[in-house]
C-alpha cells in the first residue's frame, strides 16, 4: 500500500495496530517534499524539527497503547495563515515577510495535544482574498491534475499537499470557498465547519465575520476526525450513514448561470447517483439567494480592506495589483451601507431556513461552476482573472454569506465537485449526510 496516499484515518489506524510508525511515515513525507520539484510551490516552508520531534512523541505512546486520538502521529500541513510558534507565518503576503508569532494557534495547538504532526505551511492566496490559488508575490503551486491549470484558492498549497501525497491532511480557512475550491479542483474532500465553530485566535484574518478553519482531506471521516480534534470535540458517529431516505435539494438558478457543460454534467450525474442510493430530490429556486449574493460587495472587501488598509497603503507596491485592486474595492461602502447590509443579510437568513431550506437535510449545488483555467492566461489577462475568479467562488459563497457548514465532495469527474450545504450549528449531522453521499457516490 501507498502509505502517503492513504487516508488520515487508514494511517491512524494503521499506527493503532503497529502497522505503521509514525517516525518513519514522517520520515517518508519530508523526503518526498523535499524531493518533489514542486516543493518551493506547494511548501512556505517545512518544520522538519518541530515534525520529527512530535512523531517520536507519538511513537512512544503508540508503544504504550496511549494515543491521544485516532491521528496520533499521522502528519498533516498548515496554511501560512495559521500561527506556528516561533516558525515564520507570511500569509502569502509581502506586507507580512519575516513575521514569527509566539505561539501556536488555538486549533494548531489542540491539533497538537491530540498527537497530529505538523509537516509546515502550505503557500496561498496572498492574505487570502482569490479562490484561484494564484500569487506570484510569493509562489503558485501546480494543480495536482494538471500543472498548467491554476490549484484553486487561497488554500492552495494545503489541497495540494494532500492530493500529491505529500501530507495526510491539511488544515485551510475559507471566507468564501477557500477550502472547497482547491478540494473540488484538486480531487479532495473538503470541509468548511459553521462561522463561530472553531476558535480564530492565532488566524490571520480576512474578513473575520466570514473566516472560518477546516480541513482538506482524502475522506469525510478524515475531515470529521480533524474538525472534532479542532473543535476539541468527540468525532461525530459515521458509522452505517446513508443518504437513503434523506430528503436533499439542489438549489436551480444562481449556481448554474454561467457554468460549464463538464461540470454541470459531473453534478447531474452525482444527484442521479444519491437518487438511485435512495435519496429524496427536490429542486428548488429562489430569489433569496440573488438578494443575498448582491450583497456581496457591500460585505467581504469593506471588511477585509477595513483590517489592512493601513499595511496595505503603507506599501501598496508589494502586493499584485489584482489581490490590492480587491482590496481597494471596499473602501467606496461607506459604514451605513455596510452596516444596512449586514441587517439585510441577517433577513434574509432567516428567511432562507424559514422559507426554503428547513425540511431539508442538505442542500446540494455544483462545488464550482466552471472548471479550473489556464494559470498562464490568468496571469496574462487581468479581465479574465476578474471573471474567473468571480465565478470560481460564486457558488461556494452562498455557504458563507448564509453562515452555514458545507462539505464539497469527489464527483469521481476531474476537477468537479459537489457540494453539500447543511444548516448552522449542525455540522455534525452535515458530516454523516456527507458520508453517506460519499458511499453512494463511491458505489
Amino acid at each position: 500500500m501507498d502509505w502517503l496516499r492513504a487516508s488520515a484515518t487508514q494511517q491512524g489506524r494503521a499506527i493503532m495496530a503497529g502497522v505503521l510508525d509514525p517516525i518513519d511515515q514522517t520520515e517518508a513525507y519530508l523526503a518526498a517534499a523535499k524531493d518533489h520539484p514542486d516543493c518551493a510551490r506547494i511548501y512556505a516552508r517545512l518544520t522538519p524539527a518541530r515534525a520529527r520531534s512530535e512523531a517520536v512523541a507519538a511513537h512512544d505512546r503508540a508503544k504504550q497503547e496511549r494515543r491521544h486520538s485516532l491521528l496520533d502521529g499521522v502528519a498533516i500541513s498548515w496554511k501560512d495563515n495559521i500561527d506556528s510558534g516561533g516558525t515564520v507565518t507570511e500569509a502569502g503576503s509581502r506586507l507580512l515577510e519575516g513575521r514569527v508569532p509566539r505561539k501556536d494557534a488555538n486549533i494548531l495547538a489542540r491539533a497538537a495535544r491530540r498527537g497530529t504532526v505538523c509537516l509546515g505551511k502550505t503557500h496561498m492566496t496572498e492574505l487570502a482574498f482569490s479562490g484561484l490559488g494564484l500569487n506570484p508575490q510569493t509562489a503558485t503551486p501546480p494543480n495536482a491534475l494538471d500543472p498548467d491549470l491554476a490549484p484553486g484558492g487561497s488554500s492552495s498549497g494545503a489541497a495540494v499537499s494532500v492530493a500529491l501525497g505529500l501530507a495526510a491532511a491539511a488544515v485551510g480557512t475559507d471566507t468564501g470557498g477557500s477550502i472547497r475550491v482547491p478540494a473540488a479542483w484538486n480531487g479532495l474532500v473538503g470541509f468548511k465547519p459553521t462561522h463561530g465553530a472553531l476558535p480564530e485566535k492565532g488566524v490571520v484574518p480576512l474578513a473575520r465575520r466570514f473566516d472560518v478553519a477546516g480541513p482538506i482531506a482524502r475522506s469525510v471521516e478524515d475531515c470529521a476526525q480533524i474538525f472534532a480534534i479542532l473543535a476539541d470535540q468527540p468525532a461525530p458517529d459515521l458509522e452505517g450513514a446513508s443518504v437513503a431516505g434523506l430528503r436533499l435539494m439542489v438549489l436551480e438558478g444562481l449556481p448554474f448561470d454561467g457554468a460549464e457543460a463538464g461540470p454541470v454534467a459531473a453534478f447531474q450525474d452525482a444527484v442521479e447517483r444519491l437518487a438511485r442510493a435512495g435519496a429524496q430530490i427536490a429542486h428548488v429556486s429562489t430569489d433569496w439567494l440573488d438578494r443575498a449574493m448582491a450583497l456581496s460587495p457591500q460585505l467581504f472587501a469593506p471588511e477585509a480592506y477595513g483590517i489592512w488598509r493601513a499595511q496595505i497603503e503603507d506599501a501598496p507596491e508589494l502586493m499584485w495589483p489584482p489581490i490590492l485592486e480587491r482590496f481597494r474595492g471596499g473602501a467606496d461602502v461607506s459604514g451605513p451601507d455596510y452596516v444596512a447590509a449586514w441587517e439585510s443579510l441577517a433577513r434574509i437568513r432567516r428567511k432562507w431556513v424559514k422559507e426554503v431550506t428547513g425540511g431539508f437535510d442538505a442542500v446540494l449545488v455544483p462545488t464550482v461552476p466552471i472548471l479550473p483555467p489556464a494559470t498562464a492566461r490568468l496571469m496574462e489577462d487581468s479581465a479574465e482573472f476578474v471573471r474567473a475568479n468571480l465565478l470560481t467562488l460564486r457558488n461556494t459563497r452562498i455557504a458563507n454569506l448564509m453562515g452555514l457548514p458545507s462539505v464539497t465532495l469527489p464527483t469521481g469527474h476531474p476537477a468537479c465537485g459537489l457540494s453539500l450545504m447543511g444548516h448552522a450549528g449542525h455540522d455534525r449531522h452535515l458530516l454523516r449526510v456527507a458520508a453517506g453521499a460519499e458511499a453512494a457516490l463511491a458505489g
